[in-house]
């Protein structure tokens, strides 16, 4: 059992949902970066993403593209972004940190090398957006071997057809992009989420987190409603992007988490 499988059990015997907050690694710098992430827990995030910089990202909207150039531009890679993972398990063994980004840094370092480090520095899972599951004998089921949960994207357009293909080397948990587009681009409606989420959770005993398009507690608490919990990135960003001080950013957090958590 991975840290995620434990953490979505802990939660379930609860009857909690799940608040998983996205922030990019090194933004804006390696040391703010990690006294952000460090203080994540304690703001209710259940389980934290934890993106690596990339410097041709085809999913991520302006807000989140902005804070991958500024953490390149301060010299963040995917060695400290492992590093900074690394730190991070020095003072807590248990909150659950799932590695998003790109196959690119990933297939330049080396899979093997890859996985073992990564294992090496606590990560427990990898969303990685261009990664098809016609390429699973790339990473996935390596990953897999490894003892690294795979968590793969569904989307407005995975259709019935496509959705089995989706599921199945999937571990950890699902996670449905809300809306068609980029993040930030738009808001998560429920009406839209709903028959979304509940068409997936048939066909999988897995967890379902909804991304993309949540910006609010309220719409938090609303999307968790109809989901296994809900994942913020770009509302959480654009405050660090913005130059808050780390506290007034764990401060936004904790009132997303709120909302999460009152579903």
């Amino acid at each position: 059992m991975t840290r995620i499988d434990a953490k979505f059990a802990e939660l379930s015997a609860a009857g909690k949902k799940a608040f998983v907050a996205y922030v990019m690694a090194g933004d804006p710098d390696f040391d703010t970066s990690l006294e952000i992430v460090k203080g994540l827990p304690s703001a209710g995030v259940d389980i934290i993403e934890l993106g690596v910089p990339f410097t041709d990202p085809m999913a991520d909207g302006p807000t989140i593209q902005l804070a991958g150039q500024r953490a390149l531009d301060g010299g963040m890679t995917l060695q400290k972004t492992l590093d900074l993972a690394t730190e991070f398990r020095k003072t807590d063994n248990t909150t659950p940190i799932v590695m998003m980004g790109y196959y690119n840094p990933i297939y330049s370092r080396g899979v093997d090398k890859f996985l073992v480090d990564a294992k090496a520095a606590g990560v427990d899972g990898l969303i990685i957006v261009d990664l098809p599951p016609e390429e699973d004998a790339e990473l996935c089921i390596p990953a897999q071997q490894a003892g690294l949960n795979f968590i793969r994207l569904a989307t407005p357009t995975t259709d019935d057809a496509r959705l089995p293909r989706v599921l199945q080397n999937t571990s950890g948990f699902v996670y449905y992009v809300s809306i068609t587009g980029i993040t930030g681009a738009a808001e998560a409606e429920a009406g839209d989420v709903g028959p979304e989420v509940a068409r997936i959770k048939a066909a999988t005993d897995l967890p379902v987190i909804v991304g993309f398009g949540i910006n609010t507690p309220e719409r938090a608490q609303t999307i968790a409603s109809i989901s296994d919990g809900a994942v913020v990135g770009s509302a959480i960003v654009s405050q660090i992007g913005a130059g808050k001080p780390v506290a007034e950013v764990l401060a936004f957090v904790k009132t997303l988490s709120d909302g999460a958590h009152r579903a």
